[in-house]
């Protein structure tokens, strides 16, 4: 283990400090934050509030949405299926989906595989990418997080009627890929997505409180964005700009509550810290039930190299999540080949396997609790 990780009595003393201090920056609403190291709790703390209105504090046991989180527990079904053999990395979409042929610019159609879902290498994007007359935005195509009652197959079919940005394979751009790939797991198996994830994630994992629907509406958090005074309640509709990709993201918190809203794969899961965590841990340490070792170490391989910068300078990307393959880019005290991502809503997770370390921060505020200075308050506050 790394003499920087998690050493020194007050470790704890600085986790509480970055949580205290966001909640009085008014940065944050509320958070749970948890930190295992060698296998065991070493830190555990639910600050804030679940709804700031009522006065509700946030439990440890609060459900969060999701966003973008919900990409490694469905990456990790798909990794399922194909060790079982029924789908490979290399296969066509449309050998599942086959009307799913979204063309080039030049009008031609490319084949996309399931590698370039998986790694955000099809060419597909998101609207939130775009301004206002882009093709994703004049198709009404859904990020996953809006559109409360969308079908799938709707959706799908808005996606495919717009022009690829890229030909697949020739980079990294991060996408709906994974809301195809929900298509194509449904296609697979001749069942739901949610369904899907709970047979082959959450199940054997034991895990009640994580997935397409939630199991306990009055543990489910309210979510904010950060205003510049007060974090904002998010409602339906609410348009939130997205600085770091000149884009906005158009949030509908009711769509958890809809069941015709389609399982998005890139973002429609809601669950807890304490779930998140079991199932990064069931990773870290090589993915029994799951998934074989050989396919977790797959994963946790960057596959694109860091000039794909897919959380940044320094970041490439696996299955699932970014990895990290140049510390001093970043810059960052975590291990190379730590394993990391976040999501939309205000959440974000590390796994730093060379120091047995895996942290959970969730919020429900956006993006502080994404990408913002608690991230990254958070991150230095294990390491010395």
């Amino acid at each position: 283990m790394s003499s920087s990780a998690f050493k020194g009595a007050d470790v704890s003393d600085r986790l509480d400090r970055a949580i205290d201090n966001a909640l009085a920056d008014n940065r944050l609403v509320g958070t749970v934050v948890i930190v295992a190291r060698g296998g065991k709790i070493a830190y555990r703390r639910a600050a804030g509030f679940a709804d700031r209105e009522s006065q509700k504090p946030m439990q440890t046991d609060s459900i969060f949405r999701f966003a973008s989180v919900t990409k490694p527990f469905v990456t990790a079904a798909v990794m399922r299926l194909i060790e079982d053999g029924v789908v490979r990395l290399d296969d066509p979409v449309t050998r599942f989906l086959p009307d799913f042929q979204p063309r080039l610019s030049d009008g031609s159609v490319p084949v996309i595989s399931i590698r370039h879902l998986l790694t955000h290498t099809s060419g597909l994007g998101y609207p939130f990418q775009e301004g206002s007359d882009g093709h994703y935005r004049r198709l009404d195509v859904s990020d996953g997080l809006d559109q409360p009652g969308l079908s799938l197959s709707e959706n799908l079919r808005r996606l495919a009627a717009a022009p690829l940005t890229a030909a697949p394979g020739s980079g990294f751009r991060y996408s709906l890929g994974m809301d195809v790939m929900g298509g194509v797991v449904e296609s697979v198996t001749g069942g739901s997505l949610r369904d899907a994830v709970r047979k082959l994630v959450t199940d054997p994992l034991g895990i009640v409180d994580t997935g397409f629907a939630v199991a306990d509406v009055e543990r489910l958090a309210t979510n904010y964005f950060n205003s510049e005074s007060v974090p904002v309640r998010i409602t339906d509709g609410m348009v939130v700009p997205l600085d770091a990709f000149n884009g906005s993201l158009t949030f509908a918190p009711s769509r958890i509550l809809d069941p015709n809203s389609y399982p998005s794969g890139g973002g429609g899961m809601v669950g807890t810290a304490g779930d998140v965590l079991r199932f990064l841990e069931t990773i870290r340490l090589g993915g029994g039930p799951i998934l074989k070792p050989e396919t977790v170490e797959m994963m946790a391989t960057d596959q694109l190299g860091p000039q794909a910068a897919a959380w940044g300078p320094g970041w490439g990307f696996g299955f699932g999540w970014a990895v990290l393959a140049d510390p001093h880019a970043v810059p960052s005290p975590q291990s190379p080949g730590t394993l990391h991502w976040a999501g939309g809503y205000g959440n974000s997770w590390f796994i730093d396997r060379a120091n047995a370390l895996t942290v959970v921060a969730m919020t429900n505020t956006a993006f502080e609790g994404m990408s913002g200075k608690f991230v990254s308050d958070i991150r230095d506050a294990v390491y010395n």
